[in-house]
């Protein structure tokens, strides 16, 4: 017997057995999803310290394995001698900087609470300065002259900018805890590198087959490496070249503009940011001959990331350097400093299946 439409056209039989497993697999999806979801909201606390320390476990890990050979062969004692040194190096210095800035915030309220805070005189050649000159040796000169007055006049925006510095500091504080974590689960990555690396590449193979998932792996851990040298190392380099020509000179707070010209690199900024307006400093503060020395050196070092950027870049892995330059800086703009690894990290995977797709040959 047929199974006919009332238009004369023969329907579908209907499947029992297909609709039970349909139902079947929706449910088991469903299922896995809730599971991947509730998985996710356990582990999201502790998602950046493994991908920061993962990051540091791939850049330090070179230092571990020379290390360990003078060690005897001690993968541990290496790893979590690194580590601590690490941690050193982090927590001493941020411990210093805090303790003098909060020194010095209370010395200076020390100093206007007993009326013995002093402003200097402006030099005339402020008044020269374009554009802001006149402006800011007017706002000087009122601060010589009468230093209570233009306090009381500007004490709510030193209350919001006093407020929005201790915010800062607390926040940093903080990132710098949450590196201290970081630096620990580096340490266990570096102990256990090889069981590491295997479980990479498994993961890898499973994702994108043999060729080329499985250069994934090797992939990654030379991007970060690239990376690091590419835009932290010309980072640090070019902050420290800026910074000798500010200690050089005498600029007040020669260290913290050095700072601030190593965050700018890191985030391929310029560094001319900063240092433009020193040396238009410089040339009101002191003589024309060592200013116009200090300009030279400022300027060649502020741009040196043009030349050591193609130098350092893309050395040691088959990507091309804009693609992770790129992918640095894309990723940096959408995730912050880690999209910096991240991003060129990801972007050189797609580059290498683009790549891969282009060499195919089309089916005759």
């Amino acid at each position: 017997m047929s199974n006919e439409t009332p238009e004369g056209q023969q329907s579908a039989p209907f499947d029992p057995l297909f609709v039970r497993n349909m139902v079947e697999s929706f449910l088991r999806i469903g299922l896995l999803l809730i599971l991947l979801s509730m998985s996710y909201d356990i582990i999201k606390p502790f998602t950046v310290p493994i991908i920061w320390g993962a990051i540091i476990g791939i850049a330090a890990f070179p230092l571990v394995k020379w290390l360990e050979g003078k060690l005897g062969g001690k993968r541990g004692l290496s790893a979590t001698l690194v580590s601590l040194l690490f941690i050193l190096a982090l927590v001493i210095p941020t411990w210093q900087v805090t303790e003098a800035l909060m020194g010095s915030v209370k010395g200076l309220s020390t100093a206007i609470q007993d009326g013995t805070l002093q402003v200097p005189p402006p030099s005339p050649k402020i008044a020269e300065l374009p554009l802001v000159g006149e402006k800011l040796y007017s706002a000087w000169a009122s601060a010589n002259a009468d230093l209570e007055s233009v306090l009381l006049k500007s004490a709510p925006q030193i209350q919001e900018y006093t407020s929005g510095l201790l915010k800062r500091v607390g926040n940093s504080l903080a990132g710098v805890l949450l590196f201290v974590v970081s630096i620990a689960v580096a340490g266990g990555f570096m102990a256990y590198a090889e069981s590491c690396a295997r479980l990479a590449h498994r993961f890898f193979v499973r994702v994108g087959g043999l060729q080329p998932g499985g250069e994934w792996a090797s992939l990654a851990v030379a991007t970060v490496r690239s990376v690091l040298k590419g835009v932290i190392g010309v980072a640090v380099i070019q902050a420290i070249l800026v910074g000798i020509g500010f200690v050089v000179m005498g600029i007040p707070g020669a260290p913290i503009w050095t700072a601030v010209v190593l965050f700018l690199a890191i985030a391929q900024l310029p560094a001319l940011i900063v240092v433009l307006p020193i040396i238009a400093y410089a040339f009101s503060a002191y003589d024309t001959t060592p200013a116009i020395i200090f300009t030279v050196w400022s300027l060649l070092a502020g741009a040196s990331d043009n030349v050591l950027k193609p130098i350092l870049m893309g050395r040691g892995v088959d990507i091309p350097m804009p693609v992770i330059l790129i992918g640095a800086i894309g990723g940096m703009v959408a995730s912050g400093i880690i999209g910096l690894f991240a991003g060129a990290v990801v972007l050189s995977i797609l580059y290498k299946l683009f790549v891969l797709w282009l060499d195919q040959q089309p089916q005759q």
